[in-house]
């Protein structure tokens, strides 16, 4: 039978994958507490699903704790409580685990350039890990599964098939 597809010919998961590669616009919502991706995330995690990011992305997050904090209408506390939270939740990935990749993943990130996507094109080439991720753009190419929040919600909402079972 033929892999499912999303329209423009790249392969879709038809289940809820292993592991899964979370971006950064995916994790800024996480901080929203009643933020469909966090629902999702931890939806995720209890379907035993194991979500990465590069490592860089913590650091991020501090990065931009004030925009966050307006964002998500939580205090300094809140944001300190969560990041540890979402850094216990994801597991992470140094430069080192990918880097021969990032010249591959430039060339397929749909931005021009060097850009802050690459580290996860190369962390999907190195890994074979599909991305979650709503930037329609990483869409664009058919090298790399990119599941968007409304994919990931469609799986989440098929029944879970037991060991036994068959494709």
């Amino acid at each position: 039978m033929p892999p499912e597809t999303n329209g423009d010919g790249a392969g879709i998961c038809s289940s809820i994958p292993k592991e899964l590669i979370v971006d950064a616009s995916i994790l800024f919502s996480f901080f929203k507490a009643d933020s469909a991706r966090r629902n999702i995330f931890k939806k995720l995690l209890e379907q035993e699903c194991k979500l990465v990011s590069p490592d860089f992305i913590l650091k991020e997050l501090s990065n931009n704790k004030s925009g966050i904090i307006k964002f998500a209408n939580i205090n300094e506390d809140e944001f300190n409580d969560i990041l540890l939270e979402l850094s216990s939740d994801l597991d992470t990935f140094n430069e080192g685990q990918y880097k021969d990749f990032l010249s591959e993943a430039n060339k397929i990130s749909p931005h021009e350039g060097e850009t802050k996507d690459d580290p996860y094109f190369a962390l999907a080439l190195a890994f074979n890990f599909p991305v979650w991720s709503d930037e329609a753009a990483f869409k664009q190419q058919s090298r790399i599964k990119v599941l968007n929040t409304k994919e990931l919600l469609e799986l989440l909402k098929k029944p879970k098939k037991s060991p036994e079972s068959r494709d």
